[in-house]
């Protein structure tokens, strides 16, 4: 069995929240227990679905959320928000290798404005397409729901891609997170973890529940019980 000494994130998405009031949203979410907040970038154009942009990553941090800002680009091009969610306060920053021209070079203007870069691959998309930059990630982000709506069923074969993508991680010897995002809830978290999974999109499991502490501890037990099978 694998031993884990992986460092394990909850990353809410925010496009299960409550718009009218989203700045006391992250605020709860964080206060319960999550470590980072998640953005799900839409363009109507490379996803079926319209969501936000940069302003709302300002404006979360002119609230005052300190928090790691995690911004998933499901927008063809990238290059310009990518500059403007730089701008906007952002931390980790992916995109889809099928939407940039230029995947180094889109990769290296992420970096360059200070944020950490990353990847995502649909649940169709080849890990083929990471391999040739895979020096300069610091996250690759798996779908296992299609993108471009919440509330999706899990994908069951996204299992072989996570483990792929460990065993690929593993032996760059590079601190890659692995994160995981679509239909990530109680049932089906503790698979990710044992398929190698680090990280952890969750919009309904988490907004959709009547209490946040209580919605990430129990996803934190999942996450602490399978991390203890895999290390047995």
């Amino acid at each position: 069995m694998q031993t884990l000494t992986r460092d394990f994130k909850i990353a809410p998405s925010i496009l299960a929240a409550d718009f009218a009031r989203l700045g006391e949203e992250v605020d709860a979410v964080l206060e319960a227990g999550a470590d980072m907040i998640h953005f799900d970038v839409m363009d109507n154009h490379y996803v079926p679905n319209l969501s936000f942009g940069p302003m709302v990553c300002e404006a979360l941090r002119k609230y005052g959320v300190t928090a790691p800002i995690d911004v998933h680009l499901m927008v063809e091009p990238v290059d310009a928000l990518i500059e403007q969610f730089v701008q906007a306060g952002a931390s980790y920053i992916t995109f889809h290798p099928e939407a940039s021209r230029h995947v180094d070079r889109s990769l290296r203007l992420i970096k360059e404005g200070g944020c950490k870069a990353g990847l995502v691959l649909n649940p169709g998309s080849s890990l083929d397409l990471v391999r040739p930059v895979l020096d300069e990630l610091d996250m690759l982000l798996l779908m296992s729901v299609n993108p471009g709506f919440g509330g999706q069923t899990f994908i069951p074969y996204t299992l072989d891609k996570l483990a792929q993508a460990r065993e690929l991680i593993d032996r760059s010897g590079k601190p890659i997170r692995l994160e995981v995002d679509g239909g990530v809830n109680l049932d089906t978290i503790g698979s990710t973890v044992l398929a190698g999974a680090d990280t952890f999109v969750a919009g309904s499991a988490i907004f959709g529940a009547p209490d946040y502490r209580q919605a990430v501890a129990d996803l934190r037990a999942k996450i602490q019980a399978a991390h203890e099978q895999a290390s047995q």
